[in-house]
This record gives C-alpha cells, sequence and structure tokens, in this order.
C-alpha cells in the first residue's frame, strides 16, 4: 500500500437509515467506504455506489461472504434488527455471526450501533437481544458501542395533517413523560467520529441523544414549525395489538427517565447535533414538507 492510499471503513446495513447515514458522514470526510450488501443490484446499493461507496455483496447468514468481504478494511461499523420469522433470536445470531467473521477477518475496530438502556436490564426483548450481541462482541475483538435513543424519524408518518388540517401525535404513554430523541443522521456522525478517533470518548460506549422532551411539547413543536394546529394524544397500549415487545417498551417510557443520554456529551461528541426543532425546521427548509405531508 502506498502513502496515499487509505484503508477503506466497512458499513454493514449501508442501504438502511442508520448505515446509510454513516456511509454519508463517512464519504463526507473523504475517507473510503466499503459497503456489505445482499443484493448488490438493489436500488439502494446503486445509490451508495454512485454516491462513491465501494459497494461488496455479502450476507450476515453467510459467514464465509462477511469474512471474505472484510478483509484488509480500516475498522467496521454495524448493527442488526429484529426483523423477520425468527425475531430476536435471529438479531442475535447473526450479530454475534458479525462479530465472529470480523475477527477471523482481523478487523481492528468495531463500532457496533445498539440501542439506549440495552445494558439496563430493561426487560424490552428487542433491547436484551442487543445487549447479548454487544457482550458477544466485546469478547471477540475491540469495539465501541453507540446506544442512539428514539429516531426523530419516527415521528414522520404522524406528521402528516389530517382532515381537519391538525397534527395529531398519537403514542400509548402519557403526553407528559420526557423522551429523548435523536436524529439519525447524528447517528451516522456519531458513529463516523468514533470510527475515524476510537478516543473521542472516555470508555467504550456511548448512549448519544440531541433533544429531550414532552410529547405534549413535541406536538407543540410540529404546530409552530409546520404552522398548522398540533396537539398530543394519547392511545391504549391495546391499539398495539399482541406485539408484547413493543408494549413493554412504551411501558418503559412511561415510567419516565427511560433514556438516559448526558445531551452535553453528545453535542461534544457530534457538533452542530440537531435538536427537535433544527430536525423539523431542517424538514421544511429542505424542501420535504410535501414528502412529510404524503409519509
Amino acid at each position: 500500500m502506498t502513502p496515499t492510499q487509505q484503508l477503506p471503513i466497512a458499513v454493514i446495513g449501508a442501504t438502511g437509515q442508520q448505515g446509510r447515514s454513516v456511509v454519508d458522514a463517512l464519504l463526507e470526510s473523504d475517507v473510503p467506504v466499503r459497503a456489505l450488501v445482499r443484493a448488490p443490484e438493489s436500488s439502494g446499493a446503486r445509490a451508495l455506489s454512485a454516491a462513491g461507496a465501494e459497494v461488496v455483496k455479502a450476507d450476515q447468514e453467510n459467514p464465509e461472504s462477511l469474512a471474505e468481504a472484510l478483509a484488509d478494511v480500516a475498522s467496521l461499523f454495524y448493527m442488526t434488527t429484529f426483523e423477520g420469522a425468527d425475531g430476536t433470536d435471529g438479531e442475535v445470531r447473526r450479530g454475534r455471526a458479525v462479530a465472529d467473521a470480523a475477527a477471523r477477518a482481523g478487523v481492528p475496530r468495531v463500532v457496533y450501533s445498539s440501542v439506549g438502556g440495552a445494558e439496563r436490564s430493561t426487560g424490552i426483548p428487542h433491547f436484551d437481544s442487543k445487549f447479548e450481541v454487544e457482550k458477544h462482541l466485546r469478547g471477540a475483538l475491540p469495539a465501541a458501542i453507540i446506544r442512539p435513543v428514539f429516531f426523530m424519524e419516527n415521528l414522520i408518518p404522524q406528521l402528516t395533517p389530517n382532515d381537519d388540517g391538525e397534527i395529531v401525535i398519537r403514542m400509548p404513554m402519557p403526553g407528559d413523560v420526557a423522551v429523548q430523541m435523536i436524529a439519525v443522521r447524528d447517528i451516522g456522525r456519531a458513529a463516523a467520529r468514533l470510527l475515524l478517533e476510537p478516543n473521542a470518548i472516555d470508555g467504550d460506549s456511548i448512549e448519544v441523544a440531541g433533544d429531550e422532551l414532552t410529547l405534549d411539547r413535541v406536538a407543540a413543536q410540529a404546530g409552530e414549525i409546520f404552522g398548522v394546529p398540533a396537539r398530543f394524544e394519547t392511545i391504549p397500549l391495546e391499539y398495539l395489538g399482541d406485539d408484547e415487545d413493543l408494549k413493554a417498551m412504551f411501558r418503559w417510557f412511561a415510567r419516565g427517565r427511560a433514556y438516559r443520554a448526558d445531551l452535553a456529551e453528545s453535542r461534544s461528541l457530534v457538533a452542530g447535533m440537531s435538536d427537535l426543532g433544527s430536525w423539523m425546521a431542517a424538514q421544511v427548509r429542505d424542501g420535504r414538507r410535501e414528502s412529510i405531508a404524503t409519509a
């Protein structure tokens, strides 16, 4: 390797929200990226290639393909999901498989995106599964854990005014309980910094958030920024049907002080981190108000 060459940083899940935000943050810093994807012919993979990433086929269910794709990289970012028929059991299996493949490939360092509170025995299945991945990863190779809180982007489907021209945000929890939240773009920027600067934080994990607001205040800000009436409405847990995982999460939220990110520490890691107001304003400023209205 010549002095002008630089090993790429590998990103698994690069066609998803978090992974793409990491790719974008790295490319903005002129860092080469190797995006590991299951379907290189997909529109998401083609968009990654057009943006400047090297796209390589690899599957978390195929350890051999992972190890090959992770050869000669500077570091790795990955996340896991519990989507699919095997739920959280599959998430743990895939998360462990990535860690083991990275270890076999000699990846020097890994940044794993977990979830805020994963280490606090919440009893929420898809939080506990991520903590199982965390523990296995730490035993396999040097790693840092980023634990994001509630995504601001989760609000987008509820920012569409109803037939009366009113925004109504509905969740199965009280409106006067504060929830921490973060923009996906800032998760990517935080992860990119940890990939590039291993000593950017004290220790090997950080819970990250850009704002903390009650849901009543979230609705009020939506009304102020989008210029329409807005309110929050509590709905029963039964609205979630038989999804016991989500029910457990909202019960946890309702108790208050669920997520516990240090906002000052998060903002120190990510310069210019968005609060909810600036994130909402960006939807208007960047011409995405129409996309929100039709989400």
